[in-house]
């Protein structure tokens, strides 16, 4: 029986991923569950899967957490330092799941055990890259990428022939504004900006894929997981969302990783890898499908893309840099504060205006993370008000 735990498990990734596990309980064991607000439902998901530990990062949420779970032998807690401590428990198997930077320190945790990660935070790479990869090294532990173009490479990457491969392209939706002209988005609300056409997901990731600033920081995340530079990296838009990736060797060949846009798929590759176990996701009907459609990104109305492959090309602190703005851009669009073109632009000024130098050491990347939140926070409050 696997030990397993995961590490944001009341969002849509770790909502996914508790329900493989429980459709498959004596395979694995639930350690640590570690959720950010909800307390009611980690308690319920701690209960259901008995998990061993139940942390709650908002502190404001333990007394609820701590009611829920009285009387059933969980152990309950809540802070950041306890979810760095979830983090660091013995387990085959963490789900890295917390969104955004607030995870940078709990992923770092999981991987120093030298256990097996399941990446699904792209951040983790993204910002702090040098620092995570070392760690890997180190302490031998096995990255396993989550994020659907990730994984789809992963499983189309052949290791005898790592050498052999020329380039791998990525693939996009186009998200909800894909046909929109310049005009239509800089009036697009957060409400039209979250209908993403294909994926369900949380409302952060759901407007970095209106922005394609998503396949911006998972183009870096790419270059770090598989040590490939940003010209060998594609990124091509694909409305249907079939083909999740493709590898490109000097033969000529191409192989491609296809299925339906569902995540428990590349979830459950990485729960059961190097074997692989049943899902309820829907098979892929190519019949059904039709037809698959490809297109170039179109850098002039989504510029965040352009921005990400600037930032992995300045390398150092620059990912983290863009990361640190681009969530604090997406918050501030989301209270309404800001307008959609924002977004991009606030990215670009703070880019510009905040130093990336390369941060080597988790503290120096939390650091620069915290002078580019503070540049971007005045960039949002400076483009929302009213001109004089």
């Amino acid at each position: 029986m696997k030990t397993v735990s995961v590490l944001g498990s009341t969002g849509s990734v770790g909502t996914q991923t508790l329900g493989l596990l429980a459709a498959a309980p004596d395979r694995y064991a639930v350690q640590a569950l570690v959720g950010g607000r909800n307390a009611v439902l980690l308690a319920e998901q701690a209960k259901s899967l008995h998990a061993r530990i139940a942390v709650i990062a908002d502190e404001a949420a333990y007394p609820a957490l701590r009611d829920a779970l009285a009387g059933t032998g969980i152990e309950a807690a809540s802070g950041p330092d306890s979810v760095v401590a979830a983090a660091a428990e013995p387990a085959d198997w963490t789900m890295a799941a917390i969104s955004g930077a607030a995870g940078l320190l709990a992923t770092l945790a999981a991987i120093r055990r030298g256990a097996a990660v399941a990446l699904a935070n792209k951040e983790a790479l993204v910002c702090a890259g040098e620092v995570m990869l070392a760690a890997v090294a180190q302490h031998r532990a096995t990255l396993l990428p989550v994020d659907s173009e990730h994984n789809a490479i992963f499983q189309a990457l052949e290791q005898a022939n790592r050498d052999a491969v020329e380039r791998i392209t990525l693939t996009a939706s186009g998200g909800p504004f894909r046909t929109a002209s310049l005009e239509e988005m800089a009036r697009a609300r957060p409400e039209a900006a979250l209908r993403h056409p294909i994926w369900s997901m949380g409302a952060k990731i759901s407007i970095d894929s209106a922005t394609l600033m998503n396949k911006g920081l998972e183009l870096i995340e790419a270059a770090r997981l598989f040590g490939l530079t940003g010209e060998a990296i594609d990124v091509l838009v694909h409305p249907q969302s079939v083909v999740h990736g493709m590898v490109h060797y000097r033969d000529g060949s191409v192989l491609a990783e296809l299925g339906s846009p569902d995540m428990r798929t590349p979830i459950a590759h990485a729960l059961a890898w190097p074997q692989r176990i049943a899902t309820p996701a829907p098979r892929l009907d190519l019949a059904r499908v039709g037809s698959l459609t490809f297109e170039a990104p179109d850098d002039a109305r989504f510029p965040a893309l352009g921005l990400a492959r600037a930032a992995l090309a300045e390398g150092g602190g620059a990912p983290c840099v863009l990361n640190a703005a681009n969530e604090v851009a997406v918050a501030a669009f989301l209270d309404r504060r800001i307008g959609f073109l924002d977004i991009a632009a606030t990215v670009d000024h703070v880019m510009e205006h905040v130093g990336t130098e390369r941060p080597g050491s988790i503290e120096a990347v939390l650091a620069l993370d915290a002078r580019a939140r503070e540049a971007a926070a005045r960039r949002c409050a400076d483009a929302g008000r009213p001109a004089a």
